[in-house]
C-alpha cells in the first residue's frame, strides 16, 4: 500500500496486486519501512525488523525487504510465521532480538521533559514524522495553557495519530515530508502520566460492531477453539 498499491478495505478480497509478486510496488513501499527504522534508531537502540511472511510472499520479495531494512540501518531483518506455527515460528526472530540486546546501545529520550508541551509536540512532529510545522487549534492552545498552569507541563507526550500513515491522514502513504500536522485537541491522562494531542480526525477508543466477532468464538467438546476464522 505504501508503494502506491490499491486501497485495502476490511471484509473485501485483496486486490490481485497483493497476491502476486510485485517487486516494483514493494520497493517503493519500503520507503515507509526505512522511515520507521530511522524513527526507532533515533532512540539509540538496535532495530530488528520482523517480516511476517505469508503464503503469497515470494522469496524475491522477502529478500528485497531484508535488503531494504538493513540498508536503512536495521540490525537484522528476519522471517516470522508464528501466526501459523506458534512459538517455533518465532524462534529466529527471538534469537535476533536476543542478539540485538547484546549489542552496544545508547538509549535516550527524544526531548527533555522540562520543555514546554508545545515544543515537545513540535519536536515529535518535525523530528519523528518529518512535518514542516504544527498547526494548533485555538482549543488545543487553551488546553495546553491550562495544563502548564496546573503543573502538568513536564509530562511526556503520547501522540494520538493514525497508524496508517506517518502523517495525520491515513490516505497519505509512503514517507512524506514537509506537511502541516494539525493538532485539534490536547488531552491529559494525569493518572497515567502523559499528555496526548489528537492529530486530525483521530478517535481515542476503538469501535466495535453491534455483534463483535468474539461472540462467535467458543470451545468444542474436545477443547478445540471454534469460530476463530
Amino acid at each position: 500500500m505504501h508503494g502506491g498499491g490499491p486501497k485495502v478495505v476490511a471484509g473485501k478480497p485483496l486486490d490481485p496486486a497483493y497476491n502476486k509478486e510485485n517487486l516494483e510496488l514493494l520497493e517503493k513501499g519500503c520507503a515507509n519501512l526505512a522511515a520507521n527504522i530511522e524513527i526507532a534508531r533515533k532512540f539509540g537502540v538496535p532495530v530488528v525488523v520482523a517480516i511476517n511472511t505469508f503464503a503469497d510472499d515470494s522469496p524475491a520479495e522477502v529478500a528485497l525487504v531484508k535488503k531494504a531494512a538493513k540498508k536503512a540501518g536495521a540490525f537484522d531483518a528476519v522471517l516470522s510465521d508464528h501466526w501459523a506455527k506458534g512459538g517455533p515460528g518465532a524462534t529466529e526472530l527471538a534469537e535476533a532480538v536476543i542478539s540485538a540486546c547484546e549489542q552496544p546501545s545508547n538509549f535516550k529520550f527524544f526531548y527533555p521533559l522540562d520543555w514546554s508541551i508545545e515544543k515537545k509536540i513540535e519536536t515529535i512532529a518535525t523530528g519523528i514524522y518529518k512535518a514542516a510545522k504544527v498547526e494548533f487549534s485555538p482549543q488545543a492552545k487553551r488546553q495546553i495553557e491550562t495544563y502548564e498552569k496546573s503543573g502538568f507541563g513536564k509530562l511526556p507526550v503520547c501522540m494520538a495519530k493514525t497508524h496508517l500513515s506517518l502523517t495525520h491522514d491515513p490516505a497519505v502513504k509512503g514517507a512524506p515530508t514537509g506537511f502541516t500536522l494539525p493538532v485539534r485537541e490536547v488531552r491529559a491522562s494525569v493518572g497515567a502520566g502523559f499528555i496526548y494531542p489528537l492529530c486530525g480526525e483521530m478517535r481515542t477508543m476503538p469501535g466495535l460492531p453491534s455483534v463483535p466477532a468474539f461472540m462467535g468464538i467458543d470451545l468444542d467438546e474436545d477443547g478445540k477453539v471454534v469460530g476463530l476464522f
